[in-house]
């Protein structure tokens, strides 16, 4: 299969996903440009918006395994990733495996457990694997995490700390529905399903393999010139030498970018990266990896501002040609 035959497929798993999460389309299309690097996704927004629906759909749309884990602050870093349990009568210990061996795993209310049960996602949300007492145990492909986080002024709330939020490929908003048509259709489609959750009655758009073909496709057919790299380089190392960023941008946000704008091409049909790819993702990739300076982080500069005002300054490669 090609890019264009791979992009059809892709809008058919948006379709099926919006099909019962009504809402904003664009970050559907996010998400799943995100899904198809082994993207972890953080949505940063006010409870009831339809978060953990999008995160079952698409599960149900892509053929996979999808598993969820409510984040409370007596959650244990066990309760997520397993333990080992003595049984006396066989004499030996048994692996039990927690709900982390899935192919999407969704990390609700992420911010509501302390920082000790957040880092027990960590080398998982890296490096695909997990370590339990001393033994080290892969997990199975694909898989990545769609979290959700109440703004942090919430009461009960622990603010992500940096090495995880660097973690996530992409950081977005849901946001309230946009007008009262889109208000109106949202209590339409609860009454056409009659339940509250309609993902139970979804078809899979594709299987667990077609999904990981498409994951090779993007990693290895999809081409991006020099000058599209220097770009890339270019705004991060712009967003770094703002004056209001005390620390920017590490080398893993600048891949994050690279990896969602190589999705992002093969979504439109083509396997080649274009600038266009990179600006559309920009601010969902890197504003969330800065930390202000307190002066700024005061007077209420966002990552977002820093990472606009950096793509303004870094001019736009015009022209380049694909090498064979």
């Amino acid at each position: 299969m090609n890019a264009e035959s791979y992009a059809t497929l892709c809008d058919e798993v948006v379709s099926a996903v919006s099909r019962v999460y009504i809402g904003n389309e664009e970050v559907v299309r996010k998400t799943l440009a995100a899904a198809l690097v082994n993207g972890n996704v953080l949505f940063e927004d006010h409870p009831g918006l339809g978060k953990t629906l999008l995160a079952k759909a698409f599960g149900r749309a892509l053929g996979l395994e999808y598993r969820r884990v409510q984040f409370t602050p007596d959650l244990l870093p066990s309760d997520i990733i397993g333990t080992k349990v003595w049984r006396q009568n066989l004499g030996t210990f048994e692996l039990l495996k927690g709900p982390v061996f899935t192919h999407v795993l969704l990390a609700d209310e992420i911010n509501r457990a302390p920082p000790k049960t957040q880092s027990a996602l960590l080398e998982a949300m890296e490096e695909r694997q997990v370590t339990i007492e001393g033994d080290t145990l892969k997990l199975e492909r694909p898989f990545f995490v769609i979290a959700t986080q109440n703004p942090i002024e919430y009461e009960g709330t622990y603010p992500l700390p940096e090495a995880q939020l660097d973690r996530f490929l992409l950081r977005m908003s849901v946001g309230y529905p946009k007008s009262l048509d889109d208000e109106v259709g949202i209590l339409k489609a609860r009454i056409s399903w009659g339940k509250d959750d309609p993902t139970a009655d979804m078809e899979p758009v594709m299987d667990r393999g077609t999904f990981l073909e498409m994951q090779a496709f993007v990693e290895h057919e999809v081409f991006i010139h020099d000058e599209v790299l220097k770009y890339i380089a270019g705004i991060v190392r712009e967003v770094r030498k703002d004056e209001r960023v005390e620390a920017g941008p590490s080398p893993r946000g600048a891949l994050a970018l690279l990896k969602v704008s190589k999705a992002n091409a093969m979504m439109n049909g083509r396997d080649f990266v274009v600038p266009d790819d990179v600006k559309r993702y920009v601010i969902d990739a890197l504003a969330h990896r800065i930390v202000l300076g307190a002066e700024y982080a005061f007077e209420g500069v966002s990552g977002q501002e820093i990472v606009e005002a950096a793509v303004k300054r870094v001019p736009v490669p015009k022209e380049f040609e694909r090498e064979e």
